[in-house]
Parts: C-alpha cells; structure tokens; sequence
C-alpha cells in the first residue's frame, strides 16, 4: 500500500465529486499555485485519497498534504475531526500544510511564499 501512496480506491468516486465541487479557493490555488508543476517544478494531484481520507492537495515526491479549509471547519466538532485526520495522516508518514479559503482568496503570495518555504526546508532536510 505504501508504493502506492495509501490510495484508497474506494473513494475514487468521492474524490472525483470533490474535485467537481471543488470551492472557489481551492479552484484558485489549483490554478495559480499548484498546477503544471507552477510550485518549484512539483506535481500535486487534487482530491486524492490517503488512507480514510480525501486530500484536498497531494504531492507525492514531497508526501506534502494540502488542505484548504473552509468555515465550517471553525466548529468545536470540525476541529476534533479534522486534528484526529490530521493525526492519523501524520502517522502513515506525510506533512500536512493547512491555510484557510480567506488566506487563499485574498492573500494568495503569502500561500505561495509559505509552500516555497516549506518546500526549501524540505529539501534542506533530506
């Protein structure tokens, strides 16, 4: 299951619903940050599944977990969820980095900066 990234393919048709439903700020990461391998040359996939879960942003070179949250992710319950998603993801060995839709709508360059540097720490790492 590892070479295969914990892909989950019973919940390729989920994933493809998310990816067709997606929302406004993950369509305008998708499109300025992250495809065509815009981000320091990187291949991410949208909507992937991992495990139990739908990542949002998936690169695999990087096992870097993009999540996109919205505001229903504010609630006591969501935050429990998604600290438990996070864990569990953490735990099958990937990083996960989480932004808001309000930093990806209005303040896309410091999304942008915050992965470049995530990536060159990364690198810096291995």
């Amino acid at each position: 299951m590892l070479a295969n990234h914990h892909y989950n393919k019973n919940l390729k048709p989920f994933a493809r619903t998310h990816r067709n439903d997606s929302t406004k700020a993950e369509i305008r990461l998708w499109c300025e940050v992250l495809r065509n391998k815009q981000l320091l040359g990187y291949s991410f996939l949208r909507q992937r599944s991992i495990g139990n879960y739908i990542a949002d942003f998936f690169c695999k070179e990087l096992k870097l977990i993009i999540e996109v949250d919205g505001l229903s992710h504010q609630f006591e319950g969501a935050v429990i969820a998604d600290q438990k998603r996070e864990n569990e993801l953490i735990a099958l060995g990937y990083n996960l980095v989480r932004f808001n839709d309000d930093e990806v709508m209005n303040d896309i360059p410091n999304v942008l900066r915050t992965l470049q540097f995530w990536i060159e720490a990364f690198q810096e790492g291995k």
